[in-house]
């Protein structure tokens, strides 16, 4: 049976949703882009302290998977790959719940969140399209 979280990661990486290797995650957690950082099970301590610079004081969610170098690179089309950055908030809350259903204990508090992160921000959307709308009708805006 093939995974469908791996599958997920080589969605993600055809729609340009995820920045893969240990350089180019790392700067797209500094340059605030990163939603979550996925770590391969066999991170060596360097790249693992790396990433764990990189997220401090960032609102970014480290993850480490069960999942090897090697099987993190085949999912995402390369040889191999220790760490990989999700830019989109809607493919890492997809990844983390499938993760979830096969380990919920381990996964569910970050599905949980990542669920409240996607719906905060597509509340600031609606209401930033509503301000919009009234500048354009030259009306104000009362609500407080």
């Amino acid at each position: 049976m093939e995974d469908k979280a791996l599958g997920l990661l080589g969605m993600m990486r055809r729609a340009r949703a995820v920045e893969t290797g240990t350089d180019s995650a790392c700067d797209a957690v500094r340059a605030g882009k990163a939603k979550l950082l996925i770590l391969s099970a066999d991170t060596a301590e360097n790249a693992l302290r790396k990433a764990e610079n990189a997220a401090e004081g960032r609102r970014v969610i480290l993850l480490p998977v069960h999942y090897g170098r090697a099987e993190l690179g085949a999912a995402l089309g390369m040889g191999e790959c220790s760490m990989a950055a999700v830019t989109e908030l809607g493919f890492a809350e997809s990844f983390v719940k499938l993760l979830a259903g096969t380990n919920p204990q381990r996964y569910e508090d970050i599905a949980r969140e990542l669920s409240r992160r996607r719906e905060k921000n597509a509340r600031r959307k609606r209401e930033k399209a509503g301000r919009a709308d009234s500048k354009r009708n030259g009306m104000r805006r009362t609500e407080v």
